[in-house]
């Protein structure tokens, strides 16, 4: 993708040249795959546009990003984690543990999780979460009883759906995209079928019901998928059954290739997330360390571009690209401004 230099005075940003004495002079970068493209997308701008090297931006996942970033303090550690979820308290002690003590939280803006198909396989058009948590779940909610998943075609089920095998690949536990699809999709849809109100009967707590709700089967109707979402598409071309989950950026970028089902009769967009009229959407991220800043050259000037309206806002690259922007995106940029760390901090 090519881009036209932006004028640093239009961003109100300085590029001066880094002098900082260091055996690091450029931003490295990991973490979530859904925020890996809007960061690729910044990093090749600001190298554009600055005198400081292009960052580096590698993937992983949110989890891999957060447990690289809360590695420590220095040079042999990254400066940003990507996550498309918020850290997680464990994360900030872990990270305080290691000397990571002052986080700033930068949220970029939202995206919303999808569910898309091979374009020439069956019509999946219309999904409501109790449909997810009946072809997807472990154990189900059948003729009163929890049993394990019996169901070997979405018809089985729900006879709107294709009688065709149940496939779907899902975003493996150390990407952010999991817990958003386990809380707003699997966990709904236990509720909904009735599945989690059985479970509490059988003698379950909330707790346990909870985490029986989101657990998936483990027969080959769910896999997981440890890679970006290029791999859950190499998996769909190779199987016009399968069904995958993807952010609605990476989908909207291979329309040729996919179709998108609804979810609650809404279809995933741009306008339906940011109307909160899609259901299942969540906020993106990255986290700096603000003890690099000053430290690793141009580490606060890659995080005031990334947020910038130039950038972030709706009508900046990464809104063309998908991510919707962020209506609090002045306070965003305070934020990075006054360096302001998580709960105040330093």
């Amino acid at each position: 993708m090519s881009f036209v230099k932006l004028a640093a005075s239009a961003l109100t940003l300085s590029a001066i040249a880094a002098t900082t004495a260091t055996a690091r002079d450029q931003v490295q970068v990991a973490g979530s795959s859904t925020v890996l493209p809007y960061a690729s997308i910044v990093a090749e701008a600001f190298g554009e546009n600055f005198d400081f090297p292009t960052p580096v931006v590698e993937s992983g996942g949110s989890s891999s990003g957060l447990k690289r970033f809360c590695e420590g303090v220095g040079e042999n550690t990254i400066d940003i984690a990507n996550a498309s979820r918020k850290i997680r308290e464990k994360e900030i002690k872990a990270c305080a543990e290691a000397g990571v003590t002052d986080i700033i939280e930068v949220r970029i803006g939202y995206d919303g999780i999808v569910f898309a198909s091979q374009i020439n396989g069956p019509a999946y058009t219309a999904f409501q979460p109790a449909d997810i948590f009946n072809a997807l779940g472990a154990k189900v909610l059948v003729d009163g009883a929890i049993v394990d998943n019996p169901h070997q075609q979405w018809a089985d089920f729900n006879s709107d759906l294709p009688a065709s095998d149940i496939v779907a690949f899902i975003p493996g536990t150390k990407h952010g995209t999991r817990e958003v699809f386990e809380d707003k999709v699997l966990l709904e849809g236990c509720e909904a079928t009735g599945a989690m109100e059985a479970m509490i009967a059988s003698g379950m707590s909330e707790d346990d019901a909870e985490d029986a709700c989101i657990d998936v089967r483990q027969d080959g109707g769910s896999v997981d998928i440890d890679g970006d979402y290029t791999e859950t598409l190499a998996r769909i071309d190779a199987n016009p059954n399968g069904i995958g989950v993807f952010g609605l950026a990476f989908y909207e970028n291979n329309t040729d290739k996919l179709k998108v089902a609804t979810m609650g009769g809404v279809a995933p967009s741009t306008e339906t997330i940011s109307t909160g009229e899609y259901p299942v959407s969540r906020p993106l991220f990255f986290y700096v360390k603000k003890a690099h800043i000053g430290v690793i050259p141009g580490l606060k000037e890659f995080a005031s571009f990334f947020v910038a309206d130039e950038l972030a806002g709706p009508d900046g690259p990464l809104a063309a690209y998908g991510l919707v922007a962020d209506p609090e995106l002045s306070a965003t940029q305070a934020t990075v401004a006054a360096e302001t760390p998580m709960g105040g901090g330093s």
